[in-house]
């Protein structure tokens, strides 16, 4: 479980019943709590060295009231982001996080989910009466903070409750316990970050070994939730192939029988941009991620910037490879991408 080394609570979070709460706990158990007048600006997190700050902001939570109800879209997986937590306790080398938060991506959570909750009412009667998707780990992992919060389970039954919305979000943790019990009704995809053990070793420190994921996967296919796999940045290293069908392999045998299930899998193979690159450098100067510009193609991304994807011939080989041991194990799953 994620135990913040402090906390700061915008003041106007204490106008709220969970910020009171969390307050109240913090302060029972010992955690330095500091106040501040708006969750977006954060001083006092220390720090000498990009690598020191980058570490005590992924100690760090800030609890505070998500102002902007105007939802961000998040093409192509859903219609919208539900903006339930931002940033993740994670340390993984890769992260476009570690870029789009800047140099302390620290934690946030926010404590007005009533009027969050209220907010995608509105954007679902807007679509009637086509069913409107929601993302709910667009910008974060929710699932570290899910025990002070329980925002994830809020959001889970209230999107039970719509005939007309599905939920999605996706993990690398397994602290999944709290929501098997959840009045899900189907209606939200729970989903697991996969890799294989040598990805998960070299690049996402401060998260489970592949193993604990699958084994949490599999209760909560138990709990009738429909599934889904990230599996992504997918790397290309002596021995990608054996490890990634090894992976997959090790995921029917878990979920068996529930393998022949409602499943999904979105598969992302690594690339980056010159800025990521340059931050990843300054945070992980040890860092072994392949980011040789020669090896890669240049390509203009949706956003106007430009990133270093893997050859045409290198994504047909990986493509090639994940559709014919996905069709060998999960013959009914759906393969929503492969970028």
């Amino acid at each position: 479980m994620f135990t913040p080394k402090r906390v700061f609570f915008e003041q106007a979070a204490l106008d709220y019943p969970l910020g009171k709460q969390l307050h109240e706990r913090f302060k029972s158990d010992g955690i330095p709590i500091s106040m501040i007048g708006s969750h977006n600006r954060v001083t006092g997190i220390p720090g000498k060295t990009p690598r020191e700050s980058y570490l005590e902001a992924k100690r760090t939570l800030a609890v505070g009231v998500r102002r902007t109800l105007q939802f961000s879209p998040c093409k192509p997986s859903a219609h919208y982001q539900l903006p339930l937590s931002t940033s993740c306790t994670g340390r993984c080398q890769y992260c476009y996080l570690n870029t789009t938060l800047g140099k302390k991506p620290y934690v946030r959570v926010y404590v007005n989910i009533d009027e969050i909750m209220q907010q995608a009412e509105k954007y679902i009667k807007k679509r009637t009466p086509e069913i409107t998707l929601f993302e709910g780990a667009a910008t974060s992992d929710p699932i570290p903070v899910e025990p002070y919060t329980g925002s994830l389970a809020r959001a889970i039954e209230f999107f039970g409750q719509q005939p007309l919305a599905r939920f999605r979000f996706v993990t690398k943790f397994t602290d999944v316990d709290t929501l098997l019990n959840t009045r899900h009704n189907g209606h939200t995809r729970f989903r697991f970050s996969i890799n294989t053990d040598h990805i998960i070793k070299s690049y996402e420190q401060g998260t489970p070994m592949a193993h604990a994921r699958l084994d949490a996967a599999r209760r909560v296919a138990k709990a009738g939730y429909p599934l889904g796999f990230l599996i992504a940045p997918i790397f290309i290293y002596p021995g990608w192939q054996y490890d990634y069908t090894q992976l997959i392999r090790s995921l029917a045998g878990e979920l068996l029988p529930a393998a022949g299930m409602d499943i999904t899998f979105e598969l992302i193979s690594h690339r980056f941009t010159l800025s990521a690159k340059k931050r990843i450098l300054e945070v992980f100067p040890n860092t072994s991620l392949p980011m040789e510009e020669d090896e890669r193609k240049f390509k203009f991304g949706q956003f106007g910037y430009g990133k270093y994807v893997y050859p045409k011939e290198t994504l047909q080989e990986m493509e090639e490879l994940f559709r014919r041991v996905l069709y060998e194990h999960f013959p009914g799953a759906k393969v929503e991408y492969l970028v």
